[in-house]
């Protein structure tokens, strides 16, 4: 069987999907306030709900992208810079690039079943401030560009 082509997006998704992800980022950041310390399994839905909303939201601009309807953001074309130059930075690694300091960061995105073992890593540079503090709106759009990146996942191995 044919493998379909991708369906492609369109700006009024992206509009809608806007709309829909600003209260539940509200809910989500009162859920992740009310869990704060505590540990173990927690049932958290309106966290879950807005990262899944989150992703789908980068998927839509990822597709916008591709189609050349939105601009390639600086955090993208930098971050790849950056990938092509830096490609065994570590963990912490702070390399300077055009005038300006950017830090390796390295995040869990896979575990084992068991969930004591990392098996995969997600990789992103974060600006760093002149106090050596990582760029608040930098750091947001990393989020916003990659939420995959932000979700730890089990692997079924």
């Amino acid at each position: 069987m044919a493998k379909l082509p991708p369906k492609l997006h369109n700006i009024s998704e992206l509009y809608d999907i806007n709309q829909k992800i600003a209260p539940l980022k509200a809910l989500a950041d009162r859920e992740r306030r009310s869990i704060y310390g505590l540990t173990g399994m927690v049932y958290t839905p309106h966290i879950d709900e807005y990262m899944q909303v989150s992703v789908k939201k980068a998927e839509i601009l990822a597709c916008l992208k591709k189609q050349g309807l939105l601009a390639i953001s600086p955090v993208e074309i930098i971050s790849t810079a950056l990938d092509l130059l830096y490609k065994r930075a570590k963990n912490g690694a702070v390399v300077e690039y055009d005038g300006r300091s950017y830090q390796r960061r390295f995040s869990p995105l896979k575990l084992s079943k068991s969930g004591k073992m990392v098996r995969t890593w997600a990789r992103y540079w974060l600006l760093q401030s002149a106090s050596g503090q990582p760029d608040p709106q930098w750091e947001s759009e990393v989020r916003e560009i990659w939420p995959s990146y932000f979700l730890i996942k089990i692997s079924d191995i």
